[in-house]
């Protein structure tokens, strides 16, 4: 993984896009409840068979394959704890990475820790697919709450497995993505969320980096970044540009997703 470390290092040390307005929805502002009450929230039990089908496995303290995202979390979490930082946004490049996946499995795995809450945030606009990979049946979510037809504690849901619960705020697809992203009203939903959850780590699913102007349009409001390549799919040119792009916020890891050879395994990870 010589050729990962490298590019990392090439790439540390653009401006990010001015926010345009969204075209579609109504505009203005979405968020009228003054606290969140977590008895508001709606509750579902996750399926741990469901999730293992889709490779989220870090629930299980006794599964060896969710060593790699304890060892991932306590990196995390010490980096996030010296920067104080509660914005945790996860990206990759380009598509395919396994960004989701990192990002559920993480969370996951912050959740089972006693002296930690966690929120998850699908904030890919243009392809959301949390609510898919943890067996959640999305009626509405995060682009509710933008236009206002939903409020914030509606839009959640609190879900729980063996005594452990995660937040999730579900995505919901748009082809105006960028414009939400760099919204007024996504700066407002932000800001809420870091006054209402501030005992919480927030981790947000973002888009690939390179796929568009969605992660530029919001990297302000953002704290640190976690990004997630993939070995054999990620090239080095791919790597450096999406730090270059990323290098106004820091980015506490890059994270080397390499697939093993046996269909069912949950991929094997490097740090960096």
């Amino acid at each position: 993984m010589d050729q990962f470390k490298q590019a990392v290092e090439l790439a540390r040390g653009s401006a990010p896009l001015a926010p345009s307005a969204p075209s579609e929805g109504r505009r203005h502002d979405p968020l009228e409840t003054p606290s969140m009450q977590p008895a508001k929230f709606r509750k579902l039990s996750l399926d741990p068979e469901y999730l293992e089908s889709k490779r989220i496995i870090a629930f299980n303290k006794d599964d060896p394959r969710a060593r790699s995202f304890e060892l991932l979390r306590t990196q995390i979490l010490q980096s996030m704890d010296r920067g104080g930082w509660q914005f945790l946004a996860v990206t990759s490049p380009t598509g395919g990475c396994g960004k989701t996946v990192t990002a559920c499995n993480l969370a996951l795995s912050i959740a089972r820790l006693a002296d930690r809450q966690v929120l998850l945030i699908d904030l890919d606009m243009r392809k959301p697919k949390v609510a898919d990979y943890l067996g959640i049946k999305r009626s509405s979510g995060l682009l509710s709450v933008l236009q206002g037809h939903q409020s914030l504690s509606e839009a959640i849901v609190e879900t729980e497995l063996d005594g452990d619960r995660l937040l999730v705020l579900p995505g919901e697809p748009t082809k105006v993505s960028s414009e939400w992203m760099g919204s007024p009203a996504m700066a407002t939903l932000l800001e809420t969320l870091k006054r209402e959850f501030r005992s919480r780590t927030v981790i947000i699913d973002l888009p690939p980096t390179l796929a568009g102007g969605d992660v530029l349009s919001i990297l302000p409001q953002l704290q640190s970044i976690l990004l997630i390549a993939e070995a054999g799919g990620s090239s080095l040119v791919q790597i450096k540009e999406s730090m270059k792009h990323l290098k106004s916020k820091p980015v506490v890891r890059v994270v080397v997703n390499k697939i093993t050879e046996h269909e069912s395994a949950v991929p094997y990870y490097e740090y960096y």
